[in-house]
């Protein structure tokens, strides 16, 4: 069987039309169409800790390499940037049940330097800022003997700036739903595969842009070595579900896909833990495509 492709030639007015649309659809940080960063999780991301407080950072750089279009094909001329971000995951888990579930809640504050040179649209930004706050007042944990499972709810305001194309804020509210689960194959649980997704409820925008709902799945499979350290493949999947409408709302959706690798060592006597990651997005649409490096850390009071 032959195969034909067909290349339409370049249009540099559908270009600019695009790339603007880029922007309205997710302003140039990690996030699908909500406000979660993927790839933040990984091995184990759907277990949760025992009762205690827990504080996590996640130490997150993202290098723009391009903007591509509805085809994953890249936008003509150098648009490029990077995302540097801490984010701070405060979490206590209660000693009480519900659902015969571990119960406990969380708040993450995010700090976020974003700079952008975008080419085809003339965007050159450079922004340090708070980014939007998440509070999430429910967190159920189940365990089993060779598994684990959560589930969790919570929402994000727009508590950050909008007032530059770096800005931190996204300018809408997202309700994000969490749900997943965590197979450990051997029982000494030195093997591990764990699903976690994200189903992001967007708000109106300051534009009155009603903007698409996103789920992204993260997943990781790790071994832990004899040594206590843990390596492992990750990835994310995330899918903008629905267009954007409303407002200046422009056609699209934006699709991520990416692949890489995660090495963690946790010191029990300290009650400390880090975790070193790096992602490549493989397949982007409507949105920026790049490479991720993760530093995580975990420290238990």
């Amino acid at each position: 069987m032959t195969c034909l492709t067909v290349r339409t030639a370049f249009n540099p007015r559908r270009a600019l039309t695009l790339a603007a649309s880029l922007l309205l659809i997710s302003p140039a940080t990690l996030a699908v169409t909500g406000h979660y960063v993927p790839g933040v999780e990984g091995i184990k991301g759907s277990s949760v800790p025992p009762a205690g407080t827990y504080y996590r950072g996640y130490g997150v750089h993202y290098d723009i390499d391009q903007l591509n279009d509805d085809n994953g094909d890249a936008l003509p001329g150098s648009n490029t940037g990077s995302v540097t971000a801490l984010a701070n995951r405060f979490i206590h888990i209660t000693g009480k049940q519900f659902l015969n579930a571990d119960y406990g809640f969380e708040t993450i504050i995010p700090v976020q330097h974003t700079s952008l040179d975008f080419e085809l649209i003339g965007v050159d930004s450079s922004e340090t800022e708070i980014g939007d706050i998440f509070i999430g007042p429910l967190i159920l944990g189940w365990h089993g003997q060779q598994w684990d499972a959560v589930f969790a709810s919570g929402v994000w305001f727009d508590t950050g700036s909008t007032s530059e194309p770096a800005s931190a804020g996204k300018g809408y509210k997202s309700t994000m739903i969490t749900l997943g689960g965590t197979f450990y194959p051997d029982a000494a649980k030195t093997w591990s595969f764990s699903a976690l997704s994200r189903y992001e409820i967007n708000f109106d925008d300051d534009n009155g842009v009603d903007r698409g709902d996103s789920f992204l799945v993260e997943w990781g499979l790790g071994k832990r070595l004899n040594n206590g350290v843990e390596l492992g493949l990750i990835g994310y999947d995330g899918w903008q579900l629905d267009e954007n409408t409303g407002g200046d709302a422009l056609p699209g959706k934006v699709e991520k896909h990416a692949l890489g690798l995660e090495v963690g060592y946790f010191w029990p006597s300290l009650g400390f833990g880090m975790t070193g990651a790096y992602l490549n997005e493989y397949r982007v649409d409507n949105t920026t495509e790049g490479d991720l490096f993760r530093i995580g850390l975990t420290k238990i009071f």
